[in-house]
């Protein structure tokens, strides 16, 4: 926090110090009071030049609290406003370094939180806690001090309240009640991530039967929130009603009225010395009950800070300093070795050729590493132990834009943008023509149904229309082969597809033929025959690998996988063997 500050220092100091100011002012209409009681309580005839100075200084202290108060909030809000932009600009810069197979290891939900909720945390640490916390340290000691010169005794019982709720503070810092905040914090970014997937992908589980199962896994995370926050309630609500007592105004008026009482009777206070403790007691507690507040807001603040913080400090993977463009498309995995935490190897020893020309189909039971291995390709991460080759030139070397153009990637997770299908389908070649979308749409097999959409291709998504998932997944396709780049990866691309989705992802990989190299995760056997090269993965090692038939007559794991129950490992159905 202090580092994203150091900008904005002369600010901030401003907010700080017209606070102070602000604070100050606001102790002049309750001295007014006392010694306007005063000196109307006194005997004898009244000062009425004496009475009138003391109303205009209490009214002049009001209103240069309101001026300065004013002041510092407007300029706490802007500086807010100007700290939340450059937190967001850096988490969108950083957001756009970090390596792409980083978010496949996140949650949409708790990400949002960190660029939305997170960021908006700091707001009541810029704009509002410099005023409790200001106000509850300044008026506190300015009000202690004059009473002090008043009667150090009544003072003393007047600081029991404030003694009695400060006590309490460490029980609000225990370890416990920190684990039980941290878990609430937790608990919060797992009900947004169960939220935004539960909106997200109801409409595809309710195609597939699966809307009362994906119901179950929200209600399961409203649950455990429900848990987690009634546990730290019970923690905390002991701990903030004794505070609230201490604090509260009937319970210091109590003890002041006591206090003094004795002390008026024993002839050690005079009447009229009772007056400013009555006023400023209660000056007292409100203050320090603010600054419970204001410490929660800091401590929401750090845990906010503390994740975007995490954010930031993902390192985008290295850019060469001397890049080399690969020479051809030919693609190399030599010994290559991933794990995404230490100890467990997602891919163990990977040795494989892509030839240009070729599609290879990769397969294998959920969990075996494949989407792993083609996120290799267009260097997602880089590979912990040995090297991907392209075109003879490691991709470490090759910088990321040339890989870019080189490497074409189709996702699982489709996500089409809210513009228009032309300007969705163009999103990596923004100057295409409209023929070249349009032939990219043809090739994906999406184009009749474009023309069915109420303005075409300039129909915008979202807004005008909603598109089904095999639908999207075509747009995507048409995407990446506009994109015309030499290598083609499929990451389980037809995963929503219906059979017109599936058929048409067939005829494009037909139609692309030539040196292209095509990369594709298949779960359906049409798409696995039309393959030159079947790859086979079982627990991060190649296992088989030949073409399909060959494979199949063989009868090793390429053929025990397909042959296997009609649902199988990913929940897809197999299509029937090849002729």
């Amino acid at each position: 926090m202090t580092r994203l500050l150091r900008p904005h220092l002369r600010s901030f100091a401003a907010v700080v110090i017209l606070q102070v100011i602000g604070a100050l002012a606001g102790l002049a209409p309750l001295l007014a009071l006392v010694e306007l009681g005063r000196a109307l309580l006194s005997p004898g005839p009244i000062d009425h030049v004496h009475v009138w100075t003391v109303v205009i200084a209490g009214a002049a202290g009001l209103f240069v609290r309101l001026l300065c108060t004013a002041a510092s909030s407007g300029i706490g809000h802007v500086l807010d406003s100007r700290v939340q932009l450059t937190f967001r600009r850096q988490l969108a810069a950083s957001l756009g370094r970090v390596p792409l197979g980083w978010f496949s290891r996140r949650r949409t939900g708790e990400l949002a939180k960190v660029v939305g909720e997170d960021v908006s945390a700091v707001h009541p640490f810029l704009a509002h806690a410099p005023g409790e916390l200001v106000a509850a340290f300044v008026v506190p000691l300015v009000s202690l001090i004059y009473l002090f010169t008043v009667d150090w005794r009544l003072t003393l019982i007047t600081l029991i309240p404030v003694a009695l709720a400060t006590a309490l503070v460490p029980l609000l810092m225990l370890p416990a009640r920190t684990r039980e905040q941290e878990a609430y914090d937790a608990a919060m970014g797992r009900i947004a991530s169960s939220v935004v997937e539960f909106v997200q992908g109801i409409s595809v589980v309710k195609a597939f039967g699966g809307g009362e199962r994906a119901h179950r896994t929200f209600l399961t995370a409203a649950d455990d929130f429900v848990s987690i926050f009634s546990r730290w309630v019970r923690g905390m609500s002991v701990i903030a009603a004794g505070m609230q007592l201490a604090l509260s105004p009937p319970f210091v008026l109590l003890v002041v009225l006591v206090g003094g009482t004795a002390l008026i009777t024993s002839g050690g206070l005079a009447p009229t010395d009772l007056l400013p403790f009555l006023l400023l007691g209660l000056g007292l507690t409100a203050p320090v009950a603010a600054l419970g507040h204001g410490f929660d807001d800091l401590q929401a603040a750090g845990r906010a800070v503390g994740r975007i913080k995490e954010v930031l400090a993902v390192r985008p993977l290295p850019e060469p300093a001397h890049p080399r463009p690969p020479r051809g498309h030919r693609v190399e995995l030599r010994d290559v070795r991933f794990a995404y935490d230490a100890g467990h190897e997602v891919l163990r020893g990977i040795d494989l050729v892509l030839e240009p020309g070729t599609v290879t189909a990769v397969v294998g039971p959920s969990g075996s590493g494949k989407s792993t291995l083609v996120q290799l390709l267009p260097r997602f991460f880089d590979p912990t132990h040995g090297s991907v080759l392209l075109g003879g030139v490691d991709l470490r070397e090759i910088g990321s834009r040339e890989l870019h153009r080189q490497v074409a990637f189709v996702f699982q997770d489709v996500r089409l943008l809210r513009v228009s299908v032309a300007d969705n389908i163009a999103l990596a070649v923004p100057r295409a023509g409209r023929d070249d979308v349009v032939r990219a749409a043809r090739l994906a097999g999406i184009h009749d149904r474009i023309l069915q959409l109420p303005r075409g291709y300039d129909t915008v998504l979202g807004e005008e229309t909603k598109l089904s998932g095999g639908e999207a997944q075509r747009i995507s396709i048409a995407r990446a082969l506009l994109a015309d780049a030499p290598v083609l990866v499929l990451d389980e691309a037809t995963s929503f597809a219906d059979p017109q989705t599936e058929q048409a992802v067939r005829r494009a990989l037909a139609t692309l033929g030539g040196d292209r190299t095509i990369v594709v995760i298949a779960h359906r056997l049409e798409t696995v025959a039309g393959a030159d090269t079947v790859v086979v993965l079982e627990d991060g090692v190649i296992v088989e690998r030949g073409r399909p038939a060959d494979l199949l007559t063989r009868g090793g794991s390429f053929a025990a996988f397909w042959r296997s129950p009609i649902e199988t490992h990913d929940g897809v159905l197999r299509g029937d063997e090849p002729r």
